[in-house]
């Protein structure tokens, strides 16, 4: 029992990570039916950045994890306006290419600037790096960290989404972009904010896997990417609290898998998922099937 409540514990705090990734996933699919495959380097750039911050410039954890939010939005809005928006009206392959094409070049640029090497995060120290333990379960506070963090963002997202002009711009446009820009809405600046919440998303997950893992190299964004993106389309892609669900419930049988199988698996065990959701339910599972007019 113990080692189920550990294991339930481990996977809430990865499937934390994955959920802010598969968000700026779905925002942005949800908006104009792209899936960015950049947006896993975009975490990869939030882990260096508060690397940086930590290391170079000696601030604390939440000094660089507002910095690397910051800067991710930033390099988003950058990826949007200068890959992205030219495309607009290009084909859907042309776009995905595009997106490949984007990941690499933010993984070997940066690997060129900062080399191919591993990176090892500082350790927190104080409250921070502080342990508790209940019985047999083991709490670290990097995971509380994470936890707490992810909540604060994703509740503050749901807000702007929900209860700002910006949001319900975002909303119309993701019903039906014409009849938006016909409103007057500015379909340009909202695509652009959209890409910008994803980013951050993203940057701070990247920060978050630093403190937990320690270990960050240029190309750390793939594979954590790929599976945030089995996660939204888990949940429904286009859907936000389907991109929640789908991360949470992937960092659980991640770990599941690994503590009670092997973790040789486990990367196997998550795409199975995709393969299966694809054949069984393509919507995800909060998902609704829509018919296309043609």
């Amino acid at each position: 029992m113990d080692q189920l409540i550990q294991q339930i514990i481990n996977g809430i705090s990865l499937g934390s990570i994955y959920a802010l990734i598969a968000l700026g996933y779905t925002m942005v699919y949800g908006i104009i039916k792209l899936i960015n495959f950049a947006h896993g380097d975009i975490y990869m750039l939030g882990a260096y950045i508060g690397y940086f911050c930590m290391t170079t410039l000696k601030l604390g954890f939440l000094p660089s994890l507002f910095i690397a939010i910051i800067l991710c939005m930033i390099v988003g809005i950058c990826i949007e306006k200068i890959a992205y928006k030219p495309l607009r009206n290009a084909t859907r392959i042309a776009v995905l290419i595009t997106a490949i094409g984007v990941s690499l070049f933010l993984q070997y640029g940066t690997m060129f600037f900062v080399g191919a090497n591993v990176r090892t995060y500082p350790p927190l120290t104080g409250l921070m790096a502080k342990r508790f333990k209940y019985g047999h379960t083991l709490i670290s506070m990097h995971q509380i960290i994470i936890v707490i963090t992810t909540i604060v963002l994703m509740t503050a997202l749901q807000v702007i989404v929900k209860n700002t002009r910006i949001g319900k711009a975002m909303r119309a446009v993701s019903l039906d972009k014409d009849a938006a820009q016909l409103m007057g809405i500015n379909v340009d600046s909202t695509i652009s904010f959209t890409f910008a919440l994803g980013s951050a998303l993203a940057g701070a997950a990247g920060v978050l896997v630093g403190i937990y893992y320690n270990s960050i190299n240029p190309l750390m964004g793939t594979m954590p990417g790929l599976k945030a993106f089995v996660a939204a389309v888990l949940g429904g892609i286009g859907i936000i609290p389907g991109a929640m669900m789908g991360g949470y419930l992937i960092g659980i049988i991640e770990v599941f898998v690994s503590g009670y199988g092997s973790s040789m698996y486990r990367d196997a065990v998550v795409f199975a998922i995709l393969i299966l959701i694809l054949i069984l339910k393509p919507s995800g599972i909060m998902g609704k099937n829509i018919g296309e007019k043609v």
